[in-house]
């Protein structure tokens, strides 16, 4: 069988990316030239010229406007050089499953709760980037929960539990183009229509099971395919839904593979990480100037 050459595409290697980025004037320059692309643009007047001053600050000719590189950053007031901060970047980005920030201390050789810090700012940059993005055309959706085995309620309802919707876009092919991994209040038709207008493009096919809220789209703007699928192994081996049900399966067994627990107020950011890397899978030497 031929291997997939996504998934076996050779990646960014830890020697590859020291090269790139192994030393504090690398990654000085690589932020330089992700902020500034065409060179330096004073954020208080917009002019094009400048100078660097002893300090490391640049100051604008025109108005004497002085920042520094990290300043409007995710890196502005941090005490950890930058090649630490590119290298967290780099283990988030290049393994298929994530990293714990207990994990992510040894590697980095910082305290957990450094690495625990750092590691939230880039899933919150993750986080914010999939918000502006929506899915279009065939989309198989479901609901699902997150959150580890407590005693009480179990299912819909369970105080632990933390609901979320799964949605993938695939092509004529039916294979799986992007992903949408987005934390809800609840299950409700205000909830969905809500999550609807802002990360589903209208005239898009939304394929769903039975469940009431989902009768969001029925509306002029999509066209809803519902199937009632009812419980057990019946509804998983729906051919419908073969994609979210993949999908499900990967995010769940990643997240509890990974981490120890989780809190409902962090959900949206784990989830945000699993869809980051997901949708950027197809060029993974990318990832981190992205």
């Amino acid at each position: 069988m031929a291997r997939n050459p996504i998934q076996f595409q050779a990646g960014l290697s830890l020697p590859a990316f020291l090269e790139q980025y192994g030393t504090e004037a690398q990654c000085q320059a690589a932020l330089f030239r992700h902020r500034w692309p065409r060179g330096f643009v004073c954020p208080d007047c917009g002019n094009t010229t400048g100078c660097r001053l002893s300090r490391g600050l640049y100051q604008c000719h025109r108005c004497h406007h002085q920042t520094s590189l990290t300043a409007g950053t995710i890196f502005h007031a941090t005490h950890l050089p930058l090649t630490t901060w590119f290298l967290a970047i780099y283990l988030l980005t290049q393994r298929k499953s994530g990293i714990s920030a207990l994990q992510l201390s040894r590697e980095l050789g910082v305290s957990y709760n450094t690495a625990w810090k750092l590691k939230h700012k880039l899933l919150q940059v993750m986080h914010e980037r999939n918000q502006g993005e929506k899915l279009s055309g065939r989309i198989e959706l479901d609901d699902a929960y997150l959150g580890g085995e407590r005693p009480g309620k179990r299912g819909r309802g369970a105080e632990h539990k933390f609901p979320f919707l799964a949605a993938v876009q695939t092509d004529a092919e039916g294979h799986p183009l992007r992903v949408q991994l987005r934390r809800v209040s609840g299950f409700t038709l205000t909830e969905i229509r809500r999550y609807a207008q802002q990360a589903i493009v209208p005239g898009s096919q939304v394929i769903s099971d039975g469940l009431g809220c989902f009768r969001a789209f029925d509306t002029p703007l999509y066209v809803h395919d519902c199937h009632i699928t009812g419980g057990g192994r019946a509804s998983v081996e729906n051919p419908e839904f073969n994609w979210v049900n993949t999908l499900l399966g990967n995010v769940k067994n990643a997240i509890t593979g990974t981490y120890h627990a989780i809190r409902g107020q962090h959900a949206p950011r784990y989830l945000a990480e699993f869809e980051y890397r997901f949708n950027r899978r197809y060029d993974l030497k990318a990832m981190i100037p992205r």
